[in-house]
Parts: C-alpha cells; structure tokens; sequence
C-alpha cells in the first residue's frame, strides 16, 4: 500500500479528474458500483482495498493501474474514447469469456515458456491468475 504523502497525491488527482469530468462523488462512484463514502476515503488521501483502485480508473478514463502510479510518484495514463492505452491492441472479447480466455492465455504462455511444469501445476496457476484478476475487480 502506498504512504500517506503518496495516498494525498492520489488524492489531489482524484479530485481534480472528477472535476475535469464535471461530475460528484456520489454520481461518479456509482458508475463504477462503488460507495459514495470509498470515493471520499480517497478524495481525503485514506487508503482502500487494492481491488477498489481499479474501479476508479475506469471511472475517471484512466489505464488500469493509473492510481498506484500516481500514488507511486507517476501520472495516469488518460484512456480516449476507444483508446485502451499507447499502443495497445485489443480482441473483443464477451465479458462472459473473459476468464475462460485469460485462463487459455496463461496456459498457452505458460506452455510456451517453460519446460517443467506438469499440467495440473498449469491449470492450477491459470486458475489462480483468473482468481487474482477477479478479486481486483479486473475481470468479472
């Protein structure tokens, strides 16, 4: 988790995005199903669960990510209407495919990279991939 002074960074820019936005705490936190008093937390540099983070990137058109690297000492990543990120590609994927994809794509990397996991160590690490991103709110 990020310190306090990083915590006031996320802060400020929090705010200032919503401002730029044009929309309130409670109107933008909804968009993104989280409690009207997560998004305050934030806006008054408290921490919350790491999983939440992500929930307001996407409501503020930021690149997953961009809270911790504004906490880290870097500035977001502004998505554009169609713009995942700086040159990044992507598949449309059904959201209700998505872990059945990612699941796939670890498995094949994995398959790909090294030569002496067993296939139960495969599935059991693609599982838990899928697991991780769903817990942060990355994938449903």
């Amino acid at each position: 988790m990020a310190t306090p002074k990083d915590l006031n960074r996320l802060a400020e820019y929090v705010t200032k995005r919503r401002h730029e936005l044009g929309k309130g705490r409670d109107a933008i936190a909804r968009t993104v199903g989280l409690a009207k008093n997560t998004w305050t937390r934030v806006e008054q540099g408290a921490a919350i669960r790491d999983v939440n983070y992500a929930k307001i990137d996407k409501a503020l058109s930021w690149a997953v990510g961009s809270c911790m690297s504004v906490a880290e000492g870097r500035e977001p990543v502004v998505l554009q209407e169609g713009e995942l990120a700086p040159g990044v590609v992507a598949a449309t994927v059904p959201v209700e495919d998505m872990g059945d994809a990612v699941r796939q794509s670890v498995e094949s990397a994995s398959i790909a990279v090294t030569n002496n996991l067993t296939a139960q160590e495969i599935r059991d690490l693609s599982a838990k991939v899928v697991e991780t991103l769903r817990e942060r709110g990355l994938i449903p």
